[in-house]
Order: C-alpha cells, then structure tokens, then sequence
C-alpha cells in the first residue's frame, strides 16, 4: 500500500466582509472560510495555481456580484449536505429562499437545511448566505447575531445591486 499526501496551500484574501482562508490542493478547491476572529488562522501560507484561481474568482464576485463560478470544489459533507449545498447553488444573486422552502423542496425539515448551511465548507461560493428565515435574517456561520449578521446582509446587499 502507498500512502500519497498532497500539499494543501492556503491564502488568506482581504475582502470588504473581512478576511478569507481559501486552502486548495493542486487540482481542487477544498476550503474557503471567512475568518470571524483575529486569531483564527496560524497557517503557513503558501499559493499554487489553483489557490490563485479561487482567489482571483473571490475577487471577481466582489467586484461583481453577479459573477458566475467555475471553480472545481472537491466533495465533502454527507449526502443530505451535498443536496442541500447543490440546491443553494442554484438560488441566482439577488434572490433569496427561506430555510423552510429549501426543506419543502428537498422533502426535509428547516432545521436540517439550516445544520447543512452550518457544515458549508465553501463560503461565498455555496450561497448559504442567500438562505434566510421568515421573519428575518436568520443565522449565518452559525450566529444569529454580531459581525456574522452584518457579513450575511453585506453579501446580500452587494447581490442586490
């Protein structure tokens, strides 16, 4: 047996939402994350063509919302996850879906949509942003309150324009 690892680069992006962890392998997307707190990354970074194609589509979308993606994400998360994360990718810039029309197209349950939006590993690029609740906002990053809110409604206003 042959154990093969691949390297993992990391970049960190300044965005108008803050800060953002892209990690990739040489041939695939495999994190993106905003960084909430100050010291929520001690990585060692370091680029590769990849990392550089996810950053320059990050910077796209910033200057244009309605940039579509084209980045190859590799796949994680559960079955469920990846129906629901599928859906979300499927909502257009500027629109919205509430969690319970996400789980009455999926045959699901609110919460469970809400769990899945928790678990995205691709920030941005899979719009969980873009999923709200009835009565408001709802929750983003796992938060329903603080900088996670204003991120959500930033995104959604830069969608909106």
């Amino acid at each position: 047996f042959a154990i093969m690892i691949c390297p993992i680069f990391k970049i960190i992006l300044m965005t108008p939402v803050g800060r953002i962890l892209l990690q990739a392998s040489a041939t695939q997307i495999v994190g993106i994350k905003l960084l909430m707190g100050p010291t929520d990354t001690d990585a060692k970074l370091s680029s590769s063509a990849m990392a550089e194609k996810g950053i320059n589509q990050l910077k796209s979308y910033f200057n244009d919302a309605q940039y579509e993606w084209s980045l190859p994400l590799a796949e994680q998360g559960t079955v469920f996850q990846q129906k629901v994360w599928q859906c979300l990718s499927m909502i257009a810039a500027g629109e919205t879906r509430s969690y319970s029309q996400v789980a009455e197209q999926l045959g699901s349950s609110a919460r469970a949509v809400a769990n899945a939006c928790r678990a995205n590993p691709y920030a941005i690029v899979i719009p969980c942003h873009r999923v709200v609740s009835k009565s408001g906002l709802g929750g983003y990053y796992g938060k329903t309150d603080g900088n996670e809110i204003e991120v959500k409604q930033w995104l959604l206003n830069h969608e909106a324009r």
